[in-house]
């Protein structure tokens, strides 16, 4: 009796992977044929192309939130935006007084190295005696 719980168990874990490799094959075909849709409405409406591809796009998504891959996609997508919630977003007054100091210092160093390549061009122009 232990023993085929045991089999059972391994069998319904087997069929649900199966089933949702079916279901991500299913998905991507879905996508497929809505791109496959825009090409072969070629000569109708920009529009009818479009909807080929966004209806394509959007039942391959909901088939593929169906699997538990999708289901753990999905459960990373909601704690992502938890997280960005979280985080403490500078003011505009931060956000200029940064832009300003990085303009500032990539101006310096441009300065800087414009020097730089000035003073060795004419290092190499007084070795080589075209001064």
């Amino acid at each position: 009796m232990y023993s085929r719980s045991i089999t059972d168990e391994r069998l319904g874990k087997r069929f649900k992977l199966m089933a949702d490799k079916l279901k991500i094959l299913g998905a991507v075909l879905l996508v497929i044929l809505g791109v496959a849709g825009y090409y072969y409405l070629g000569d109708k409406a920009l529009i009818w192309r479009v909807l080929a591809v966004l209806a394509g796009l959007v039942s391959g998504g909901v088939l593929f939130t169906m699997t538990a891959m999708g289901q753990d996609f999905k459960i990373y997508t909601q704690q992502s935006v938890d997280e960005t919630r979280k985080v403490v977003w500078p003011t505009r007054k931060e956000t200029i007084q940064t832009t300003i100091v990085v303009f500032v210092f990539v101006v310096l160093m441009a300065v800087i190295l414009w020097l730089v390549d000035a003073s060795l061009l004419w290092v190499i122009k007084k070795i080589i005696g075209r001064s």
